[in-house]
């Protein structure tokens, strides 16, 4: 019985072992089987025909001079982390090949063995990388159609977000996600990874201004025992937890210049240097960063470093405030409000005309994120199953038509001044409560506090 292909194309294999005659054997047995069989002598070779063309799998011996299996697993994970690696191994390695296993290969088979066994293996790696590959396409399909993956809203400017999210997830591109607190960053970084390759490992995310310079590089990078006061032991960062799957970096603007050479490093080397470590630690991650400051403006006052910009910006996703797609308002909420009502297992309750009429004609300066919060308010304030106005925040049934701007703002304004007109009016709206405001701005009461002083607000 032959492999079984999604396709016609006989499925390519790649054998390593140090033994010219088990590669010669392996040719003629695979061949015949409905493999597309390449060999290499010694896992040096084997590494070179990695670099040259990625098979569908590998089987490969875990003991040879110089590169062993472990080294090549290691390869060719990296190279494709859906790539099913079968480790043969002698009775005195078993435990590495039970140890390798536990670090991704698909499966070990003992020398010697029998060609159906073999066989079975490879079998079954085969149809376990076309399921992953079809489940992929499969998901892809859905998001798409508008399946439940599909993040919600239907206002043109927020369906071309999606398109381009969509366009670059199965890349290995570095993204760039623009736009006004609040309006579902990090919601569109996770829509990419779900859609790429990497969907089925980790997703790993850090605010970059909610921790002081030093905490966020430890976050970042890791260290080292001793390193500083507190480490006592070592640890591993997130670039490294987020191994094969995808890192989303918010308000990547609050770095400072310090931790963006870093950063640089990383996109440059893909490698890591945990805090007070001498080596280099490789990575495999795809980068997604995220910002609500104009860049361009903080390169031009010397606050954001240009090469580390280019570097980031290969795709920009750029989202449009809440208040420029009225028309994902009421499905927003709507989907918020079955999200209460499942996380407090009770009946969704429904809006009265009044209050939908409220919500639609607020601005929502705060965007998606304070639509989330006022409804929450509401729900929690309504003792019957039908919100009205009065459940909801006063400042939107009392303000709506309050500019974000003063009326001396320049045309045009940045991200930066539109953010800063923001927060200050919420601050004024919680009678200078810091915390209150920065629970409503959902950031952490440090980032406040440091973006205040960049104003020189006390």
């Amino acid at each position: 019985m032959s492999p079984s292909p999604a396709s016609s194309r006989r499925p390519s294999i790649l054998i390593v072992d140090d033994e010219a005659g088990i590669l010669d054997s392996l040719r003629i047995l695979l061949k015949g089987e409905g493999f597309e069989p390449r060999v290499a002598l010694g896992g040096k070779a084997g590494l070179k025909e990695l670099e040259t063309e990625l098979p569908d799998l590998v089987l490969s011996d875990i003991r040879m001079p110089l590169v062993t299996g472990v080294e090549i697993l290691a390869r060719a994970r990296a190279m494709d982390a859906e790539m099913p690696v079968v480790l043969m191994t002698a009775e005195a390695d078993l435990q590495s090949a039970i140890r390798a296993v536990n670090e991704g290969a698909f499966h070990y088979i003992q020398k010697p063995f029998r060609n159906d066994e073999m066989l079975t293996i490879l079998r079954r790696a085969v149809e376990h990388r076309q399921l992953r590959a079809e489940n992929r396409v499969l998901r892809q399909q859905v998001a798409r159609s508008g399946g439940a993956m599909r993040p919600t809203g239907n206002s043109k400017g927020w369906l071309d977000v999606l398109r381009i999210a969509e366009t670059v997830a199965p890349t290995e591109a570095t993204v760039l996600i623009t736009g006004e607190s609040g309006t579902g960053k990090e919601v569109i970084a996770r829509y990419i990874h779900s859609l790429s390759q990497r969907q089925d490992s980790p997703f790993q995310s850090i605010n970059c201004g909610a921790l002081p310079e030093g905490l966020l590089e430890s976050e970042l990078f890791g260290h080292v025992k001793g390193s500083f006061t507190g480490a006592v032991k070592d640890k591993a960062g997130l670039f490294t937890a987020a191994s094969g799957g995808s890192f989303f970096l918010d308000e990547i603007g609050e770095t400072t210049p310090a931790t963006q050479v870093k950063l640089l490093r990383v996109l440059q080397h893909r490698e890591v240097i945990p805090v007070g470590a001498t080596e280099a630690e490789p990575i495999d991650v795809r980068l997604i960063a995220a910002t609500n400051r104009d860049l361009e403006v903080e390169m031009q006052q010397g606050r954001f470093r240009s090469d580390l910009f280019y570097r980031l910006n290969v795709i920009a996703v750029y989202l449009p405030p809440l208040r420029q797609r009225t028309d994902d308002i009421m499905p927003l909420a709507d989907t918020e409000l079955a999200r209460l009502a499942a996380d407090r297992n009770e009946p969704a309750k429904t809006l009265s005309s009044a209050t939908r009429e409220a919500i639609e004609s607020y601005s929502w300066p705060g965007n998606v994120r304070e639509l989330f919060h006022a409804l929450e308010r509401a729900v929690l304030m309504s003792p019957s199953s039908v919100v009205e106005p009065s459940a909801l925040p006063s400042r939107v049934t009392e303000r709506r038509s309050e500019p974000l701007v003063s009326p001396d703002t320049p045309p045009n304004p940045t991200l930066e001044t539109i953010e800063k007109a923001y927060i200050l009016w919420v601050l004024s709206s919680e009678g200078g409560n810091k915390t209150r405001a920065a629970e409503m701005l959902g950031i952490d009461p440090s980032t406040l506090h440091r973006k205040l002083a960049r104003y020189g607000v006390n």
